[in-house]
């Protein structure tokens, strides 16, 4: 039983679950009052052909596709069951994927991130992902960045409406005809002979003030 249900997760995975969640996210964002503030950080980047790591907390990442302007964002995503939809319904945003989790494909995962970041892709990542503990970063984006030299910029999304889910990270989805606010934060570098941990500390920090902005532009009631 345990076995068919499995594949039965597998085949709504790749197929009819995505396209589905893809319509309902297009058609919410879509009634929604939407803002951006800080959008000029990104576009600098791009403006000069120059790759950034853009980092939001897992349970900011419904609404985060329609942010991007760029020409196409790796997304790590993980290797595990709900990571598959999430891939799936990323792939009809034409983002990118990089497949991998701290204990399934991690390593391959990893390189990959720094080879993209260091030919200037724009990379996403989730760093309290994919499984918590929330708004905590993991040291795996500030080693990229360290390695890569490339900027971590945090991004965050808040809603005056909403529902957040009894999930590991209270996911949050916003309620139709809400508004909406993406907040871009300003770019941190790694500093030559910053400890890994204190890095983390400092895109925590800068990730959970642009979480504060977000909901406090938004006027969150939640």
């Amino acid at each position: 039983m345990k076995e068919r249900l499995k594949k039965l997760k597998n085949r709504l995975a790749k197929g009819l679950l995505p396209v589905v969640v893809y319509a309902v996210v297009r058609l919410l964002y879509a009634t929604m009052r939407i803002r951006a503030i800080g959008g000029e950080i990104p576009r600098a980047f791009h403006d000069r052909g120059e790759g950034f790591i853009l980092v939001f907390w897992h349970a900011r990442l419904l609404m985060l596709p329609f942010c991007y302007t760029g020409k196409g964002v790796y997304a790590l995503v993980s290797s595990h069951g709900d990571g598959e939809i999430i891939a799936n319904v990323m792939k009809r945003f034409r983002h990118h994927l990089v497949r991998g989790s701290s204990s399934k494909g991690g390593k391959e995962a990893f390189h990959d991130m720094i080879r993209l970041a260091r030919n200037n892709r724009d990379l996403a990542i989730t760093p309290d992902g994919p499984r918590g503990p929330a708004e905590v970063v993991k040291p795996g984006v500030a080693q990229v960045a360290r390695l890569s030299g490339r900027p971590v910029i945090p991004l965050a999304f808040g809603a005056s409406r909403g529902k957040r889910f009894a999930s590991w990270d209270r996911f949050l989805v916003p309620y139709p005809f809400s508004r909406g606010v993406f907040v871009w934060g300003e770019p941190l570098f790694y500093r030559k002979g910053e400890e890994v941990e204190a890095f983390c500390l400092r895109i925590e920090e800068a990730l959970r003030d642009t979480t504060r902005r977000a909901d406090e532009y938004a006027g969150s009631k939640f």
